[in-house]
């Protein structure tokens, strides 16, 4: 397999996974005082929104370079 193959199925998975979950959302931690032996954190949860058209176009190009990829020269 060659890299520019391995490359496009990465994208087809990754292009999948954000058209069937349309995002994804992380737990950021920031502290925000520190008074002596007290410590005060606050924890924010941040969701990204992955596009449909993101996706299709992950997917698409995937195909793209599994297909070029494939040609012998």
């Amino acid at each position: 397999m060659t890299v520019t193959r391995i490359i496009g199925i990465l994208l087809i998975i990754a292009g999948t996974a954000g058209l069937i979950y349309g995002g994804f959302s992380f737990t950021k931690e920031t502290h925000k005082a520190e008074l002596g032996p007290l410590e005060l954190q606050l924890e924010e949860k941040e969701t990204v929104a992955v596009p449909t058209w993101a996706g299709a176009g992950a997917i698409g190009l995937g195909v793209v370079l599994l297909l070029v990829g494939g040609r012998k020269r």
